[in-house]
């Protein structure tokens, strides 16, 4: 992987040269309020946990499986970290998908709050922090308790809608997430996601609420819990650090920014990274969390997760 520069001086991308292991975790279940039980592991370092725990939300659709690295990672830095599937998916999936009734908000209003249940009582003092992926970086403000939280790091975070996408991509990805998604939901009662090779499995009201997503995320809601809703946004304090990066069809600056604005009263920062910034070709959606950028990326992130300071303050520019 490479290019040239300015000078046509051949390039070559630094590479990784040591992989790392993912710490041990350790198998947990987390009890939601409505009975629903989630499957997760806790992460933690040979040194405890000096600076605060960490709860990792997955990208919809995507497993939690998929952040261990980075929260083995993390508990080497001295975190306690989460990593848990929300219902519906990989350890929390139900016997029987169809029909399980398995909402979007859901994961918000009641898996993340679980799961700042749990992470605060194992940890009564303490820096609570979260790492949203995608989806899991907009639902926080849909828990009663996010108020708790004290930092947040996000990663192309956004609710899907579909003028947000990439402009050159818009019309593939509506096609691909706002027509195929909710007529293969009806036929199956679930989106067999994994079977095409798009994500794993979702069920049929988590595909619906994405692919029938509005423009102001509260209108998905009833009249009457809209108040609410921007209520629980508000509460939210915690400093944000929302990142976007260029080549991501999804997690594109509109999108980051539609989403942020529900967190009025969070100071959020914005910072938009390039791929060539970072030494590659591209990145994405998704490829931030891979491994291969625990000497670049990772450790950057730790001065906002560890120390609340801004590797990136110049900010994302327009596009």
């Amino acid at each position: 992987m490479g290019r040239q520069d300015e000078a046509g001086v051949a390039w070559v991308a630094p590479v990784t040269t040591r992989i790392p292991r993912p710490a041990q975790g350790t198998a947990v279940e987390i009890a939601c309020r409505d009975g629903v039980m989630l499957g997760g592991h806790v992460w933690s370092g040979a040194d405890g946990a000096p600076n605060g725990t960490v709860i990792i939300n997955p990208a919809t659709g995507v497993l939690a499986r998929y952040y261990h690295y980075f929260a083995g990672f993390l508990a080497d830095h001295g975190f306690e970290v989460l990593t848990y599937d929300y219902r519906g998916i990989g350890l929390s999936r139900p016997a029987q998908l169809k029909g399980c009734g398995y909402r979007w908000r859901d994961w918000g209003e009641r898996d993340f709050e679980a799961a700042v249940d749990f992470m605060s009582a194992r940890r009564m003092d303490g820096t609570l922090l979260v790492v949203g992926h995608s989806i899991g970086g907009f639902l926080p403000g849909l828990a009663r308790n996010a108020e708790r939280i004290d930092r947040m790091l996000t990663v192309g975070a956004q609710y899907a809608y579909w003028r947000d996408y990439a402009a050159e991509q818009r019309l593939r990805l509506f096609f691909k997430w706002h027509v195929a998604m909710p007529v293969l939901t009806a036929m199956f009662g679930f989106f067999p996601g994994k079977r095409l090779g798009w994500l794993e499995d979702l069920p049929g009201p988590v595909a619906n609420e994405w692919s029938f997503r509005r423009a102001r995320m509260e209108l998905s809601h009833p009249r009457h819990e809209r108040a609410e809703v921007l209520r629980r946004f508000a509460a939210v304090r915690a400093p944000i650090l929302a990142i976007a990066v260029s080549d991501d069809e999804l997690g594109t600056v509109p999108a980051i920014r539609r989403a942020l604005a529900y967190y009025h009263n969070a100071a959020p920062a914005e910072a938009l990274l390039r791929p060539a910034d970072l030494g590659f070709d591209k990145i994405g959606h998704f490829d931030l969390f891979h491994a291969r950028h625990a000497n670049g990326f990772w450790l950057d992130a730790l001065l906002w997760l560890r120390d609340g300071i801004n590797p990136w303050p110049d900010g994302p520019g327009d596009r």
